[in-house]
């Protein structure tokens, strides 16, 4: 590899830095708001956790898409599901913001990031489909941990990504487990 693609490289990993201060609405255990490179990282977690039950699909790609879903972040930040604008394409600003930040790589690591984020975004293939349902259980988990606000939304958490993490009867029965805990946070009846 030549110094021009190594310093390309070193330019977007220290771009994607800003992944450690780009802060989402949930909440840790200790009551900070979350990153959204934690997020990203207890995702993967998931995936390796669950990979077992997925021979059929491609692990390293799955990982991959986990990885980058969230790039554009760094640019940007996160944008809770619950203070999006309707009419306002969070996606599409998202692709614009990964663009930028991929900017500096070399072509064929550009190309890649973006065919990833892509599918992704469309949940195009198994591996999307799955990295979307494990997003949205990720952060209702999180939302079952975090010292939230008294008025946080748990309610909203019943219904959150619903399409997506109806996936597969795995997926189901991991969000039957954590709808569990919402709804008795939702009701007042335990402390997580």
């Amino acid at each position: 590899m030549r110094d021009e693609e190594l310093e390309g490289i070193l330019s977007f990993l220290r771009a994607t830095e800003e992944l450690k201060n780009a802060l989402r609405s949930s909440r840790t255990s200790n009551g900070r708001h979350e990153s959204t490179a934690e997020h990203t990282w207890r995702l993967c977690l998931i995936v390796l956790l669950f990979e077992k039950e997925y021979p059929e699909l491609n692990i390293l790609k799955l990982l991959k898409i986990c990885v980058i879903h969230d790039l554009g972040e760094a640019i940007s930040g996160d944008i809770a599901a619950v203070d999006q604008v309707e009419g306002v394409d969070k996606g599409a600003n998202e692709r614009r913001d990964l663009q930028v930040l991929i900017q500096p790589l070399p072509e064929r690591l550009r190309l890649e990031i973006l065919e990833l984020w892509d599918e992704y975004e469309n949940a195009s293939s198994e591996e999307a489909k799955l990295a979307k349902a494990f997003d949205k259980i990720e952060t209702i988990l999180q939302h079952t941990q975090g010292k939230n606000p008294e008025d946080f939304n748990y309610k909203f958490n019943l219904t959150y990504g619903k399409k997506y993490t109806d996936y597969d009867a795995l997926t189901l029965a991991i969000r039957a487990l954590i709808d569990k805990d919402t709804k008795a946070l939702a009701d007042g009846n335990i402390t997580m």
